[in-house]
């Protein structure tokens, strides 16, 4: 039972932290498009299209962007996939660091994954490069940082150190001290 325990807890926080920082990348970029303006609902179908044509084929980029909720469950499917592995990455590191280090880290890893996704997957996937530029730039830097903070901030569901988990019975919290 504790074996199982010990990697479904961090499992679900990163998770959630994936899924948060994805989110919120998401929202940011979409709100960076409205200010600059770009045509908001145009370019997430673009980019969806762009996104499910990894698994789905170029086939999906040959016909104008539309709301095809096959193109969107993909897309949606592949960010959120990619979300959690990165969260899973930094997860540990985040962790050990520091609130500066750990958001500094962050904000390097959002850096590097725009080079890679946008500069070095367009080898295989070159149709990514029209997505290329500052507001996506700014958003892979969001994500870094907030997943950093949602890595950070989610426990890791281990008991107390002044408590033993046992089956049936909720651990119990160390003394405090007055």
């Amino acid at each position: 039972m504790n074996g199982a325990r010990s990697w479904r807890a961090p499992l679900a926080a990163v998770t959630l932290a994936g899924v948060f920082a994805g989110t919120l990348a998401t929202a940011v970029q979409m709100l960076l498009w409205w200010l600059e303006g770009t045509p908001v609902l145009a370019t997430l179908l673009r980019d969806a299209h762009l996104t499910a044509a990894i698994v789905m084929g170029k086939a999906v980029l040959a016909a104008a962007p539309e709301w095809r909720w096959g193109v969107l469950l993909a897309a949606t499917l592949i960010h959120f996939a990619l979300s959690i592995g990165c969260a899973a990455l930094v997860r540990p590191f985040a962790r050990r660091l520091g609130t500066i280090s750990a958001l500094a880290g962050g904000a390097l890893y959002g850096l590097a994954l725009y080079a890679v996704n946008l500069h070095g997957f367009t080898v295989l996937f070159p149709w990514f490069a029209v997505a290329r530029g500052g507001t996506t730039l700014l958003t892979h830097l969001v994500f870094g940082l907030a997943l950093a903070v949602a890595c950070r901030a989610l426990p890791d569901g281990r008991p107390p150190s002044g408590g033993a988990a046992r089956p049936g019975k909720a651990p119990t919290a160390p003394p405090q001290a007055y």
